[in-house]
């Protein structure tokens, strides 16, 4: 092989088999290590528009359900898995028979971070949107990075992308402690908060991870609050504005330069201010980041509009999961003026609904009707839980705003029977959660 094509190919030769592939994240990376050269696999539970997309571009075929022999052959192979694979998952078990190296999603992403100069974006609230930005404010700076985000970058209608520039863009994940793997040159910290309560004992606990963190990096960008500003010891670049907000977006000056956004929210346009505080340090003009945001659209699954319902009502679908994240997104959804406000919410993880059941009553409480349901565990087991259930979070909910109407609807069906009837013209309804939720949100615009 050439020099230039071990440059261009630096895995080729590699085989890895990655469990837990259609996932957004993980979907990504599997897509960067083939476009690095490697030979990839990979498996899933069920299907996924990021696997379908991996296969229709040639990366990979899905292997949906786990199975031993869904690995391939030979003792060469590298297995990958991402955190929501539980120790005893068929497949991880194989490879521990077999022999196979096994490494965690940060072990990859620490890998490929240290091929680029890597921005990567960290807090507890907002990472995707704004990784998604700082990605479009550097394509139109004409630097083409790579990037591997948490949702769908809907200019590229990708996830992720190794791109041809010096730069590679990610999101830094708390909840598995992943963001101490990556070799950072620009660190973006947008906010921090207890969320991972199964990970976690407290809110200093998180303060040290992120700490530690920002001290390895050579450039940070924090939002401008002194709490967040004291884990930084070092140079840094701090942001922050108050935005003039108004039907689906907002705008504000930044640095002399006037930033008009077509995403909705006050907490968009503090993601944005970050975006255009790591393009400048990137060397993009900011004049031109600022008008690649204008056209920002969003990321998949960040108040997404998903159509309309036969009766005329809007539906939204957006990943919220925390109370905060609720608060924001609910909030974002009033400057559209609808006659009606609905949520319906799927708590994840029961250990977060366990802990912060009042604090998700109060949030939900911002709109004129909300529907609960029951939870998605993700990577914990009910048995472990006993009596956690979404129907705290729907007691709380009526607690918090008495007369309103609040329905406790635990499964998918039952809960598009219901909404399906309530919702009318002039109606706005945002599905909120981790989970699966969005197909309930596409099922009731007649898309699946």
């Amino acid at each position: 092989m050439s020099s230039a094509a071990a440059a261009d190919a630096p895995w080729r030769g590699r085989r890895l088999h990655v469990i837990g592939v259609a996932g957004a994240g993980m979907s990504a990376y599997a897509r960067a290590a083939h476009q690095l050269g490697a030979s990839v696999s990979g498996s899933d539970r069920s299907d996924s528009p990021y696997a379908q997309a991996l296969h229709a571009d040639g990366v990979l075929v899905p292997l949906i359900g786990h199975r031993a022999e869904n690995i391939p052959s030979g003792d060469d192979v590298e297995v990958v898995y991402s955190s929501a694979i539980a120790e005893d998952n068929v497949e991880r078990r194989a490879a521990d028979q077999r022999g196979l190296r096994s490494m965690r999603r940060a072990e990859l992403l620490g890998e490929l971070s240290a091929l680029r100069r890597t921005i990567a974006v960290a807090g507890a609230h907002g990472k995707t949107t704004t990784a998604s930005m700082i990605t479009v404010a550097l394509r139109a700076g004409g630097l083409d990075p790579g990037y591997l985000i948490g949702g769908t970058l809907r200019d590229t209608g990708r996830g992720g992308d190794w791109g041809s520039g010096e730069w590679l863009i990610v999101e830094a994940d708390e909840s598995d402690r992943s963001l101490l793997s990556l070799a950072v040159e620009i660190a973006v910290l947008v906010n921090v908060e207890l969320d991972h309560h199964d990970r976690f004992g407290s809110l200093h606990e998180v303060e040290q991870i992120y700490r530690e963190f920002l001290v390895h990096a050579a450039q940070a960008v924090i939002w401008d609050r002194p709490e967040l500003l004291a884990l930084r010891d070092g140079p840094v670049v701090a942001y922050d504005v108050e935005p003039e907000l108004f039907a689906g977006g907002s705008r504000f000056e930044f640095d002399g330069v006037s930033v008009e956004l077509a995403v909705p929210g006050a907490h968009n346009a503090r993601n944005a201010a970050a975006a255009l505080s790591v393009a400048r340090l990137a060397g993009v003009d900011l004049a031109t980041a600022a008008a690649a945001l204008a056209t920002f659209s969003g990321a998949g699954r960040r108040f997404e509009r998903l159509g309309a319902s036969p009766g005329g009502a809007e539906v939204y679908d957006d990943y919220a999961h925390h109370p905060t994240e609720i608060a924001a997104t609910l909030a974002a959804a009033r400057t559209l003026a609808p006659k009606r406000l609905l949520a319906a919410f799927q708590p994840h993880l029961y250990s977060r609904t366990r802990a912060l059941r009042r604090e998700f009553g109060v949030a939900l409480a911002g709109a004129d009707l909300v529907a609960v349901l029951d939870v998605y565990p993700a990577r914990e087991a009910a048995h472990d839980f006993p009596g956690v259930r979404g129907l705290a979070i729907a007691e709380a909910t009526a607690d918090a705003a008495p007369g309103k109407p609040t329905y406790w609807l635990p499964d998918r069906d039952s809960a598009a029977r219901v909404l399906g009837a309530l919702l009318a013209p002039g109606d706005l309804l945002v599905v909120m959660g981790a989970g699966d939720i969005d197909a309930l949100g596409r099922s009731l615009v007649g898309d699946g």
